[in-house]
């Protein structure tokens, strides 16, 4: 009788723990990474960052320039970025030279140039290229994805332009340079994205 009672018991213990991990397993599939976070990328200090680390935030990927009439939006975007990073928001910026050739620099000028003259602390990333031939595969996806999530469609303009991406991992809103991050229409969509 004793070791009827020890095998029942065995395997309840066992049928439970197959139901914890059976749960585990869905729960780990519900938060299956979006394809926008699938990337991986080199920051400005040659660190691999795994895309997927900003998982359920609230996004803004942004190509940058040193020497650009835009570049006083860092200021704007660092202070938005303080703002709201508590919220659940982070600021990914990526600099490139495709345009004018206002992002000459290295990596470390780039880092430089950004804390001193901005005192920018959101994550920046190595230099890559937005367009066509060597876009960089990030770009590839943005650029073609929000053909259909957006109003604005085809390839980047120029610098500054801004993707928006909910918690999700759906890019929400695509803003061209002249968009300030300050602009009332940029400010609603972010702050609907982090109320969600």
């Amino acid at each position: 009788m004793r070791r009827s009672i020890t095998l029942i018991s065995l395997a309840a213990v066992g049928l439970l723990t197959a139901l914890v991990v059976a749960a585990d397993t869905a729960k780990s599939e519900d938060k299956s990474v979006p394809d926008v976070l699938k990337f991986n990328m080199k920051s400005l200090a040659g660190e691999d960052v795994d895309l997927a680390k900003y998982q359920g935030k609230v996004i803004l990927m942004i190509n940058v320039a040193s020497h650009c009439g835009f570049t006083p939006q860092y200021e704007d975007l660092e202070a938005i970025y303080k703002k709201y990073q508590d919220k659940g928001f982070v600021i990914l910026g990526f600099p490139a030279n495709n345009f004018g050739e206002q992002e000459l620099g290295t990596d470390a000028e780039i880092a430089q140039f950004c804390k001193a003259n901005y005192g920018v602390t959101f994550p920046m990333f190595s230099k890559i290229s937005v367009l066509d031939p060597d876009k960089a595969p990030l770009y590839k996806y943005l650029t073609a994805q929000s053909q259909t999530t957006t109003k604005e469609t085809g390839e980047v303009k120029w610098n500054f332009e801004k993707f928006l991406i909910g918690k999700d991992g759906k890019i929400v809103g695509r803003y061209r340079s002249a968009t300030k991050p300050t602009d009332p229409k940029f400010i609603t969509a972010l702050e609907t994205e982090l109320a969600k």
